[in-house]
């Protein structure tokens, strides 16, 4: 058995068992990837996929286990290279970040541009989607980090860092009723059509909570990831806007007023993750201080030798997060 061997197998595995698309992503031969998963077959005695022809049709039981075993060998390779990076003071890498459009559009641009100016040498992959694709994407052991608002539930085996909390706020078009209605509440938006983010398939949605609080439906008319779009379609009067209060830029207030609505709904709180056997090299340490400034070195070592995402809430629970406008 080689490391070979099992960085081919994890590969198949990622890409949907199709051998020649492994092939592709790892710059080498369909036949010479058959012929290493054959030998591996053959040295363990055991099946790990189903075969349909020339094709693989399923993950057998045994692939399984045998699959998430080497993907945590590979992490460790991994993190002994990243290792021996920082010790050797290599200051060359790949960073891969997955996050939402909002935070990769309003939060992000400030912080990549002091880390490039650190560190130019290292290449910065960003993936842009939802929730539930970004934690794809860390199932598939493709990114570094993940940055995303809520859905804790889908990264249970990443450690989370709470770096700041934000308000949504309502937009409309200059003109409209709501513009100068006075203090908003949630049975005045519930009387108009919504226009707001795409809510999770998975977990309770704090937006739709708000509003069963009080016995209230929204009309939620249309949803989209991107706040843009969203600005877009209120300004074509299919409804009232919901969104980040950091979506909001001065180049919009020539046709759109923003209305706070603070205490309309719960406040959110954005969060970085890793995978809790990641090795942080010094430039994913400076660039998590970057982002979240209370996150510190010192106090990143800490969380690192800690064993449950309990010890860490309990660590930062004293810990005063800026509400970011």
């Amino acid at each position: 058995m080689t490391l070979q061997q099992l960085k081919y197998l994890v590969a198949i595995a990622d890409s949907g068992l199709n051998i020649t698309a492994a092939a592709e992503r790892l710059y080498t031969s369909q036949p010479g990837i058959s012929k290493q998963l054959k030998l591996l077959e053959q040295e363990l005695g055991v099946q790990l996929f189903t075969r349909k022809g020339k094709s693989l049709s399923a993950i057998t039981p045994a692939g399984r286990d045998v699959i998430g075993r080497a993907r945590r060998i590979m992490r460790e390779v991994e993190n002994i290279r990243n290792l021996a990076s920082d010790l050797s003071g290599e200051q060359e890498g790949t960073l891969s970040i997955a996050t939402t459009h909002t935070q990769a559009r309003y939060v992000l641009p400030q912080v990549i541009r002091r880390f490039r100016e650190k560190y130019p040498k290292i290449s910065l992959e960003l993936h842009q989607g939802t929730a539930e694709q970004i934690a794809e994407l860390v199932g598939a052991n493709r990114v570094d980090f993940a940055i995303a608002t809520g859905s804790r539930q889908l990264f249970t085996n990443l450690v989370l860092l709470p770096c700041f909390h934000w308000d949504r706020i309502v937009i409309v078009p200059k003109g409209h009723p709501l513009a100068s209605a006075g203090q908003l509440d949630l049975v005045r938006l519930s009387g108009h059509p919504l226009v707001t983010y795409v809510f999770s398939l998975t977990g309770e949605s704090s937006f739709k909570r708000a509003f069963a609080e009080h016995g209230l439906e929204p009309n939620v008319v249309f949803t989209a990831r991107d706040a843009d779009i969203i600005k877009t379609y209120v300004r074509m009067g299919l409804g009232v806007g919901i969104v980040a209060s950091m979506a909001f830029e001065r180049q919009d207030e020539e046709d759109l007023v923003a209305l706070p609505a603070a205490g309309l709904f719960p406040r959110v709180t954005t969060w970085l993750g890793f995978r809790r056997d990641s090795v942080l090299r010094r430039y994913m340490v400076d660039f998590i201080g970057m982002f979240a400034p209370h996150l510190d070195a010192h106090l990143l070592r800490r969380i690192t030798q800690l064993g449950s995402q309990a010890e860490v809430d309990e660590l930062l629970g004293e810990v005063e997060l800026p509400l970011l406008q």
